[in-house]
């Protein structure tokens, strides 16, 4: 079957960015002008394609990744427009896990912020090429110069400066191209095309110099360029551009672009650089997968003639629909009513139908080829993370790892119609959010919602609300404390029951130690002659793993600890997995007594933005939080400030700042570590959390 679109011009793209950076304006210029859209939507106004959830549109703010399909010349672009509050973090997870290239949307008066700092981690993670677009060039207090200097410093990043602005704040008109060397004058107009301009008699010298830095930088990463350049010889503009695709897709440098997209200012130029500077499925490195079979790695090449696989990125529920699974297709072809296999789960699933999906419209096709982002009806078992594959050939892709939540709060029904439909709406989004976790606490009988953060939380609740009908109590907020051990502990653990007829016989010896934070559990076999059989390792492993969800201060799971199994004895007739499980999971509890416990909370890294005259009582209240600032940046007499600050110490911190700033500061918070809590402050959150148990 022929394909619907050459693989070599396919993008597949993710804007990315700090929150109110302009992504999603980006995203509606893109479509406008690509032809997907008609009209432009505007995020203040609510009526974007891309912001489609009410919550969305009421706060102003993108808080799941979009996809949709668009072209631009020969070329066709797969889009996801993601979100930039931290909150919704895994949103920029999963999407950067899937695509082969990304748009960071720089905010040309704030520059690189603490968001901007995260999603650029992110894709460095999962090695995928960028280019940077600096937004907002016509606002007051715009600094083009200063931006490239902080994607150096902050980003620790080659940007390849490929466009000059033409004027800044209020007398910004458009953007002088450095490979072409002309200017480019942009009306407020978005279906006038802008006019070809005089380079300002002040700026000639600037925009030589530039353009030599440019083919300087490119030639020190591309061999032919460098020989051209050194012996003055021409170098074309085919050639310029070949040698700066090549730096980009090796993720050695960053083209750097301008523009203004609310005013509909270098979109275009915008685009031209996703197709000519950023992957193909092509120009990727091969991916590997692990056979199920023999678990060796299994080149997977980007053709439509080899194995199907596919990775599950995002489940949604429509409302109209139902289940949608979002995949990206590696490799092979799918057509609709076949049968494959998901590999994670070792379970059958049948194709239902293929669409395309506009934000939240869609368009059914009837297959997909490689290279391809499409979403699936009719896959019960598959979820995020989950490989698809041919029945064929078993083959099982690296899953997405994603953030542990770090804030909770109990939820109750208001009415029994309502306790009926709220384990449905909390399964649905917990099936959609891989950061969103659902448990129901046996001690004080509640069921309790974590995730990333207040606004995580807040949004939860209020889909609960507009999208399933369940009205629901909710509780104050929770921190997700840890406990950890401090000191190393050799412990016994014996479980003995006699009870007429067979017993139950397991004794172990174990050696906890601390771990380096963020180390998680480490288990060690250290079993000499057969004095415990193999078969019961596993066993005691569980029963300490098990132990370990809740420690000896106040019940709060327990982390970064390793044990090692050295010794221990066992009961030809009376020993059983049962009996270890139970033996591992006492050498456990007594190892976190002895081993010094202490309680660790989590740590957020804060930047807060603030006019000057404010500064005085924001530090004064960041100190009463626990906060220890690292440092102030003042400019244009506003300050940020960066710092961090326990998580416990945030909430309702937005209300507080908007008081002590006549609401003119803004903040962002991401985690960052957890740290131990200060003794006066532990003694008090053990008693409440001993009260509560």
């Amino acid at each position: 079957m022929p394909r619907s679109f050459p693989l070599e011009l396919i993008r597949n793209i993710a804007i990315i960015a700090h929150i109110d950076a302009g992504k999603t304006t980006t995203t509606e210029r893109i479509l406008y002008y690509t032809g997907r859209t008609y009209k432009i939507g505007n995020v203040d106004e609510g009526t974007t394609v891309m912001d489609f959830m009410q919550q969305e549109r009421e706060r102003g703010i993108t808080i799941k990744a979009a996809a949709t399909t668009t072209s631009w010349g020969k070329y066709r672009v797969n889009i996801i427009d993601t979100p930039g509050h931290v909150d919704f973090t895994a949103e920029v997870e999963r999407s950067l896990r899937v695509l082969d290239g990304g748009v960071v949307v720089l905010d040309a008066v704030q520059g690189v912020e603490a968001q901007s700092e995260t999603v650029w981690r992110q894709a460095d993670k999962y090695h995928v090429p960028r280019i940077c677009f600096i937004n907002k060039m016509d606002r007051t207090g715009a600094n083009f110069d200063r931006t490239i200097e902080m994607i150096k410093d902050r980003l620790m990043a080659i940007p390849i400066v490929v466009q000059l602005p033409l004027g800044a704040e209020e007398y910004f008109e458009g953007i002088i191209d450095l490979l072409t060397e002309k200017a480019w004058r942009f009306s407020n107009d978005p279906d006038k095309l802008p006019d070809e301009v005089a380079i300002p008699e002040s700026m000639i010298e600037k925009v030589k110099q530039a353009r030599h830095a440019m083919i300087e930088r490119i030639g020190e990463s591309d061999d032919h360029i460098m020989e051209a350049y050194l012996a003055g010889a021409e170098i074309s503009i085919a050639e310029i551009k070949a040698g700066l695709r090549n730096v980009t897709v090796a993720n050695k440098c960053v083209p750097v672009l301008c523009g203004s997209s609310l005013k509909n200012k270098g979109v275009q130029a915008l685009l031209d650089a996703v197709v000519d500077y950023l992957p193909s499925p092509l120009d990727m490195p091969v991916l590997y997968a692990i056979n199920s079979d023999n678990s060796e790695k299994v080149a997977c090449p980007p053709q439509d003639d080899s194995p199907f696989i596919a990775l599950a990125f995002k489940v949604v529920t429509d409302p109209y629909m139902g289940r949608l699974v979002y995949l990206r297709v590696y490799s092979g072809t799918l057509e609709t009513g076949a049968t494959i296999l998901n590999s994670t789960r070792n379970k059958k699933e049948r194709i239902g139908r293929i669409v395309l999906m506009h934000a939240n419209r869609r368009e059914e096709i009837n297959d997909a080829d490689t290279g391809g982002i499409i979403a699936i009806l009719g896959l019960k078992e598959t979820f995020t993370g989950d490989t698809l594959c041919s029945p064929a050939k078993p083959i099982v892709l690296e899953s997405i790892r994603f953030p542990e939540p770090v804030i909770s709060v109990a939820i109750e029904p208001k009415t029994r119609a309502d306790q009926e439909k709220l384990g449905e709406a909390l399964r649905k989004m917990s099936d959609e959010d891989p950061t969103f976790k659902v448990d129901y606490n046996d001690e004080t009988a509640q069921m309790v919602i974590s995730g990333m953060g207040e606004l995580h939380l807040d949004v939860i609740i209020s889909r609960m609300l507009t999208e399933f009908g369940v009205n629901a109590k909710v509780g104050n907020p929770q921190v997700a404390y840890k406990e950890t051990i401090t000191q190393a502990a050799d412990v016994e653990g014996r479980f003995v029951r006699q009870s007429g007829g067979h017993g139950q016989f397991g004794h172990v010896e174990v050696l906890f130690e601390p771990l380096e934070p963020g180390k998680g559990f480490e288990f060690v076999e250290a079993i000499k002659g057969g004095i415990i059989p193999r078969k019961f390792i596993g066993p005691t492993e569980a029963g300490i793993k098990e132990a370990m969800l809740g420690g000896s201060l106040a019940g709060y799971p327990l982390v970064d600890i390793k044990a090692t199994l050295h010794d221990g004895s066992y009961h030809d007739v009376d020993s059983s997995d049962l009996a270890f499980k139970m033996a591992g999971s006492l050498a456990l509890k007594e190892g976190a007594r002895k081993g010094k416990p202490v309680l660790l909370e989590p740590i957020m890294k804060l930047e807060i933005m603030t006019p000057e005259q404010f500064l005085g009582d924001i530090i004064g209240d960041l100190n009463s939080r626990r906060g220890h600032i690292e440092n102030i940046e003042t400019r244009n007499a506003m300050c940020t400030i960066h710092g961090f600050v326990p998580l416990a110490s945030t909430f309702g911190y937005s209300t507080v700042i908007r008081s002590l700033t006549q609401g003119r500061a803004n903040y962002s918070m991401e985690f960052n570590v957890y740290q131990q809590v200060p003794g006066a402050t532990a003694e008090e959150i053990v008693s409440k959390g001993k009260g509560n148990g």
